[in-house]
């Protein structure tokens, strides 16, 4: 038989353990070499969104000991917005204002045009401006300066 037509033996054990270990350090992939033999083990990893109320929630953690005091029930505590949510467009980091030390861009109460920037995310070292879609009264700021954003998490409402 020539070496094209050789086949591999695969060791079950092996692959066992390579699994498992995908599964124990929540991998999706792995693979271990050994001369001319090559494993590859792989998995594919489904992630399932959150409910929004609990990124709101989380949004609305002010303190790590208040988050630590006692458990919340995010069903019943959950704020209702009566206002538009605008949400960011992207993955990076929310400033609130153009610059350190310089006042944000908007307030809670503060009356904003369409089209004025609400906040600025940072992604891939570019600065995006976060328009307002609409005029109206800012209600609530759902970040703070400097924190990471996720896509479409909700960043200010408007009423």
């Amino acid at each position: 038989m020539s070496d094209e037509h050789k086949q591999m033996r695969i060791d079950a054990g092996l692959v066992r353990e390579l699994a498992e270990l995908l599964s124990a350090n929540e991998l999706s992939e792995i693979e271990v070499e050994d001369g001319d033999r090559k494993i590859r083990v792989r998995r594919e990893l489904t992630v399932a969104a959150a409910p929004v109320q609990h990124l709101v929630a989380a949004a609305h953690q002010l303190a790590p000991a208040q988050a630590q005091a006692a458990p919340v029930d995010t069903a019943t505590e959950a704020p209702v917005f009566t206002g538009d949510m605008v949400r960011s467009p992207m993955v990076g980091t929310c400033y609130l204002s153009a610059e350190p030390g310089a006042p944000p861009f908007v307030a809670v109460g503060d009356t904003v045009k369409e089209g004025d920037t609400l906040l600025i995310v940072e992604a891939m070292k570019v600065m995006n401006p976060i328009s307002a879609p609409r005029g109206g009264r800012i209600v609530q700021l759902l970040v703070e300066n400097a924190q990471p954003v996720e896509f479409d998490q909700p960043l200010v409402v408007i009423e």
